[in-house]
């Protein structure tokens, strides 16, 4: 299956930064079509969609999505089935079969976003199920938007998406989004840069609130530290 990597997602898309301009590399792919070639397919029209999000994670939690990291934290994301319905439905699907359990953030950019979600870690995996019609929508890519990565081709999403670290309208109607952090937005923050990184952030596990599963215990080189130097002040004390 070829999956490539947001490079070769986004091609010559011109984001604009508070200092300056970024062009998304064009990768190896042989055709990259201009933003205008691609069409919009929205899932409802403007009128009916709010950029709104309800930030209380006991509110309809089985459209909360969260992502307990390897750095020590905890991600919640509002789905937004009105934005993008097959898509929500597709990350709710594998969240419960536990394929995110385990998976890196493969390509980090700063002041641009995170991806996850190829179990390769090379951004050319995805899920064994087919691929989704695109559900391209008005909302923007605000601050902890989340959308679907794709290749070059509209309706090739299947289980990678990215955290927005800033604001990028230039990918309003070309990707689809489907939610917004809601929490831990610091924590996302955290993730370690690098296409890919030398030290990954890993996702140890993805659940829906709904489900109720227990946090993983995760322990982060700080955490082992301080029980480290706990368990010598305890022997001192003996």
């Amino acid at each position: 299956m070829n999956r490539p990597s947001f490079a070769n997602v986004a091609p010559k898309l011109a984001l604009s930064l508070t200092l300056g301009m970024v062009l998304l590399s064009t990768g190896a792919c042989a055709h990259h079509p201009k933003l205008g070639e691609v069409k919009p397919v929205p899932t409802a029209p403007a009128a009916q969609l709010s950029a709104k999000v309800d930030a209380d994670i006991t509110h309809d939690p089985d459209n909360v999505l969260l992502l307990d990291l390897s750095n020590g934290g905890r991600v919640a994301i509002r789905m937004e089935p009105k934005w993008a319905p097959t898509h929500v439905e597709r990350v709710k699907t594998l969240t419960r079969q536990g394929f995110y359990d385990g998976i890196i953030f493969h390509r980090v950019i700063e002041g641009f976003m995170a991806q996850t979600g190829d179990p390769t870690g090379t951004g050319a995996g995805g899920s064994k199920l087919p691929d989704l019609k695109a559900e391209f929508n008005t909302l923007p890519h605000v601050r902890g938007t989340v959308s679907m990565a794709r290749t070059d081709q509209p309706d090739t999403a299947n289980s990678q998406f990215f955290i927005v670290f800033y604001p990028h309208f230039a990918l309003d109607h070309h990707y689809t989004n489907f939610g917004r952090v809601i929490a831990g937005m610091d924590i996302a923050d955290a993730i370690v840069r690098g296409e890919p990184p030398s030290n990954p952030t890993k996702i140890i596990q993805a659940s829906i609130a709904s489900d109720h599963k227990p946090v993983p215990v995760i322990r982060t080189p700080m955490a082992a530290a301080k029980i480290s130097v706990d368990q010598l002040n305890s022997s001192h004390s003996n």
